[in-house]
């Protein structure tokens, strides 16, 4: 059985894989800060920092792997978000984004929230 650690790398790695054909830089994967933790950082273009939270689901007989990204999860995305602007000093466009992996598909949701 593959444990929740060992899952979410997995998941992450295929979304980086996925993200990378599509043109994306990742420049941080599993960021922390005291706030919480972002999975995937990347950049579009030079032009456009991009946050990803990543969900994997086995199938979707529960519902689909974005719907499992509750408003707690979506504050501290944002709060972590904006520490890690400020220690970039970065002033030019940011994006939320959800890569949601379920059922051998991956589906990349573009401005998911903000």
């Amino acid at each position: 059985m593959v444990d929740t650690k060992n899952k979410g790398k997995y998941g992450e790695d295929l979304a980086v894989s996925y993200l990378r054909r599509k043109g994306f830089e990742i420049i941080e994967r599993n960021y922390r800060h005291r706030r919480g933790e972002i999975d995937l950082i990347g950049l579009w273009d030079n032009t456009i920092l991009v946050f990803f939270e990543v969900k994997l689901r086995k199938d979707t007989n529960y519902g689909d792997p974005e719907t499992f990204v509750s408003r707690r999860q979506i504050k501290q995305i944002i709060d972590t978000a904006e520490e890690y602007i400020y220690g970039i000093n970065w002033h030019k466009d940011i994006r939320f984004d959800i890569i949601a992996i379920g059922n051998g598909q991956i589906e990349h949701i573009e401005d998911a929230f903000y």
